[in-house]
């Protein structure tokens, strides 16, 4: 059956249809979708786990009992699955194992642009990099035979555009893969030195042999071009814009599988054109390649290094004309990101910035807490970075940090990598006072459940982890709790944490104000003959209000209720509208 599919949901069809048994990921845009539909499937068992390491330590495990898994994650959640990844590469797998990692280029919802290719390079692993929904389907499938066939796992690079756009996917049905016996191996898979030392030739030879595989790969194909002057070698989505600028006119090697590459067909194919063009987002990862065989090509000297491209650009940068399409009249007002009408963060964040703390934060929906009005949050790394940071960040200040400072981070981020960062603080004993946002939900990623929520990927009933025995368990005396909406207690428990000798966690706990089953209040509405104008509710840059005519008005679609502006005006011109409806 043909249908339109998104990218990711065509990776999960291809999962279903190859038999995959078990998949465990992280939730990380762009790649949450593949799960998410996976888990449509009752024939997979499907699970959000606490970070990457553990998913693909997960996926790890199912292979090596004989069934065929997978694990997701986004391109800096590689990094914290590189760990077993690099290992996994020396052990190989028993079963197919499938890794998919979605990179972000254009930054649309990540803090770097890296390019995954170099960690196939780097772990000595196959990478496939599908430029279609089909290809998505088709590359999943083809991604467990490759696995098998040469005991390894298999890395499926996909990025924001293939992820998230949808194409034309004839689907097939499952066929279950026949499970493969567990058998006691301590040579190949206890990692201890003197085994891993005899496993690293192995690894070389696969490599060798992987390479030889990719010169027949029908994934790598050429296609041809009326005009020879130009070769393009490109992959992914570089090649959809390739061929929607150029048709037919230029010859094109376009690779399905990008690691590792095939050298006798890319130089065959250098040969029968005067002149080699790569074009590929981010790095030039290809272009290295054919430079390191000596050819003469041109990449990064004519495309930039830099963000997604697009059509215009690789006709611009390929001398072809550049369709100018059409302008508005009118300038589009910026919309730069904002919390959301009564998020939980924003009380909290408002009491920060009026204590004038200093305030290391996490990744997550609450990283807006930097942004104006609010600018209350003056550092961001990477997961559980805050926590890790504020302990090194005082034992280098002292007393002179320790009472102003604090740490921010969410619950399924102190989940994913926080815990740790406590613990050296409870350990270490540094003055540190760690705030974990708890909104009851992973917000940034689209409401996935995490183990502190109590549900799993199904919205069963599911383990729960009590944060607050958690952080006493882990040697915290001072431990409490705050509801961020009310803005008089919450600056309470900031200013004692901050003013006691000792490690303190507070945890601002109010669900997130989408979720589905949070009631919501009246919205209120801005007595006009009370108000002055005094634009002090505007400091808490709540998008359901604004100021009309020199007054504050609050937008009734938006608002839910929550108060917190409220508290900020001294003349109580926010009355409510219970009685009305």
């Amino acid at each position: 059956m043909k249908q339109l599919m998104l990218g990711n949901a065509a990776v999960a069809r291809g999962l279903y249809e190859a038999g995959c048994a078990v998949a465990s990921s992280y939730p990380g845009t762009p790649s949450t979708e593949i799960t998410e539909e996976a888990a449509k499937y009752d024939e997979i068992y499907c699970e959000w786990a606490p970070n990457e390491k553990v998913a693909m330590e997960t996926a790890f495990g199912a292979s090596l009992a004989g069934k065929r898994s997978f694990c997701g994650m986004k391109h800096v959640g590689l990094n914290v699955s590189a760990d077993p990844l690099f290992t996994v590469s020396y052990t190989g797998v028993n079963a197919g194992m499938v890794i998919a990692v979605a990179d972000d280029p254009g930054m649309h919802s990540s803090q770097n642009e890296q390019d995954s290719r170099h960690y196939a390079r780097s772990a000595k692993l196959p990478m496939l990099e599908p430029s279609d929904s089909a290809e998505a389907r088709l590359f999943a499938m083809r991604a467990y035979e490759i696995s098998e066939a040469f005991d390894c796992p298999v890395l499926l690079k996909m990025c924001t555009r293939i992820a998230h756009s949808q194409s034309v996917v004839e689907t097939g049905e499952r066929i279950e893969a026949p499970a493969k016996p567990y058998r006691k191996d301590i040579a190949k898979y206890v990692m201890m030195p003197g085994n891993a030392i005899r496993r690293h030739p192995v690894v070389e030879e696969r490599t060798r042999k992987l390479a030889e595989f990719a010169e027949t790969l029908d994934l790598n194909r050429v296609e041809p071009g009326r005009d020879r002057s130009t070769g393009i070698l490109t992959s992914s989505t570089c090649y959809q814009y390739v061929k929607e600028v150029c048709g037919d006119r230029f010859p094109v090697l376009k690779l399905g599988m990008v690691w590792p590459l095939p050298e006798r067909k890319i130089r065959a194919f250098a040969a029968s054109v005067d002149s080699l063009t790569v074009v590929e987002e981010l790095d030039g990862f290809l272009e290295t390649y054919c430079r390191e065989l000596g050819l003469t090509c041109t990449g990064k000297d004519r495309f930039p290094l830099l963000g997604e491209y697009s059509q215009n650009v690789v006709a611009e940068k390929l001398g072809l004309p550049v369709h100018t399409g059409r302008t508005l009249a009118a300038p589009i007002p910026p919309r730069p990101p904002v919390m959301c009408a009564g998020c939980p963060h924003r009380g909290l964040f408002h009491t920060l910035s009026k204590l004038k703390c200093t305030v290391l934060g996490d990744i997550g929906c609450y990283t807006l807490g930097a942004v104006a009005p609010l600018s209350a949050m003056e550092m961001t790394l990477c997961m559980g970075a805050s926590v890790s940071a504020i302990h090194g960040f005082n034992k280098a200040l002292g007393a002179e940090s320790e009472h102003k400072t604090v740490a921010v981070i969410g619950d399924s981020t102190f989940m994913h990598s926080g815990m740790t960062g406590l613990a050296n603080i409870a350990y270490n004993q540094s003055n540190s006072t760690v705030i974990i946002l708890d909104n009851s939900i992973t917000g940034m990623t689209g409401h996935q459940q995490n183990p502190t929520t109590g549900y799993n990927i199904k919205g069963d009933p599911a383990g729960k982890i009590d944060l607050e025995s958690l952080c006493r368990a882990m040697g915290f005396r001072r431990v409490r709790v705050t509801d961020p909406y009310d803005l008089a207690a919450t600056e309470q428990a900031v200013k004692e944490e901050l003013a006691a000798d000792e490690p303190s966690v507070i945890i601002s706990r109010r669900p997130c104000a989408l979720l589905k089953y949070v009631k919501h209040k009246a919205p209120l509405r801005v007595n006009a003959e009370t108000c002055v104008g005094c634009k002090s509710c505007m400091r808490i840059g709540c998008p359901a209000i604004s100021i009309q005519g020199g007054k504050a008005r609050v937008d009734g679609t938006l608002c839910v209720g929550c108060g917190v502006c409220t508290q900020l005006c001294k003349f109580h011109a926010f009355e409510s509208t219970e009685k009305e409806a």
